[in-house]
């Protein structure tokens, strides 16, 4: 009788492993930040007024549609002009998840994000330590791009991250809400995977010139 081999696990299977790992990461990571804020609240370091505030909702939505709008478009230029060598790896692999895995896992990571740099480092540096804000969007962009060590080997990636991250500092600075730099963080994140996903983008390969 012939023997059946067992057939090796395919590389999806293993991607979508690593996702779920991530979205657990991410899930405890937020809910570490979430303890963090609440005790800066209860030490009156800032108020929930410097966290989540809805004094002007309309004027807040529209800010986040337009920054939105203006970051999606900006990464469909670079990804245009910008060989698919300069791209991180890890990048091209989250359009090979299940679009409910995409939608949890960016939400999840974008909420730790902004939780972490604009929520946390970005306040604490205004309030305690820095007077002028686009200095606390600059230190904080500084920092996030240090956070992000797997795109050191491709510096092309640290010029894709630091305008979105200067752009979420800017917009948690006229909201004062952390849900809208998050809005933005996520709708990005999803709408370029997205594209990638269903083939209505794709990476310059270097033979486009």
């Amino acid at each position: 009788m012939q023997q059946i081999k067992k057939q090796p696990q395919t590389s999806n299977t293993k991607k979508d492993f690593k996702t779920k790992d991530a979205i657990i990461a991410f899930t405890s990571f937020a809910m570490v930040c979430v303890a963090i804020i609440i005790a800066l609240m209860a030490y009156d370091i800032f108020t929930i007024q410097n966290f989540l505030s809805f004094n002007h909702p309309m004027v807040m939505l529209i800010e986040v549609a337009a920054a939105s709008s203006g970051l999606i478009l900006y990464g469909i230029v670079l990804t245009v002009f910008i060989s698919s060598t300069y791209i991180d790896d890890t990048n091209k692999s989250y359009q090979n998840n299940s679009l409910l895995n995409i939608i949890v896992f960016m939400s999840l990571a974008a909420l730790f994000e902004e939780l972490l740099f604009r929520g946390i480092i970005q306040n604490v540096l205004f309030v305690l330590f820095i007077e002028q804000q686009w200095t606390a969007i600059t230190v904080t962009t500084l920092l996030f791009l240090a956070f992000h060590t797997q795109y050191f080997k491709k510096p092309v990636m640290l010029l894709n991250i630091s305008i979105p991250s200067l752009v979420f500092g800017w917009i948690f600075v006229e909201t004062n809400n952390i849900l809208a730099p998050f809005l933005v963080h996520f709708a990005m994140n999803v709408a370029m995977t997205l594209l990638f996903k269903y083939n209505l983008l794709s990476y310059k390969s270097n033979e486009d010139g």
